[in-house]
């Protein structure tokens, strides 16, 4: 099995910062990429920002400029370094790896468990 598990969410007033972590754990061959979802109440789930092991990034355009994704391909750990946060921005946010356990394996989407953000007007 493989886990994935997000933290460093938190309240922070709008403006201010913080930083996400998500570590991607157990039988891991080959991390293909990792990347970063949030969900609003009562939203549906978007995409954030994605990253390759490359380092080859993808960011949604409400985020852009002021979210930065960051992949450490020794540690299988991702990052997500989000300034000048909004109200908006408030979620649970999700991490997600694919991934493949073998070199025959299958390329297979991991999740993590969510964090919480919340940006006070």
């Amino acid at each position: 099995q493989a886990q994935v598990v997000a933290s460093g969410g938190g309240l922070v007033q709008a403006g201010g910062s913080l930083r996400l972590s998500c570590a991607a754990s157990g039988t891991i061959f080959r991390i293909n990429n990792m990347g970063w979802y949030r969900q609003a109440p009562g939203k549906q789930r978007e995409l954030v920002a994605t990253i390759t092991s490359g380092g080859t990034t993808n960011y949604a355009d409400s985020v852009k400029g002021r979210f930065t994704i960051f992949i450490d391909n020794v540690k299988n750990m991702v990052y997500l370094q989000m300034n000048s946060l909004q109200p908006e921005d408030t979620g649970v946010y999700y991490c997600s790896a694919t991934l493949r356990r073998a070199a025959w394996g299958s390329w297979n989407d991991y999740w993590g468990q969510g964090t919480q953000v919340t940006v006070s007007s």
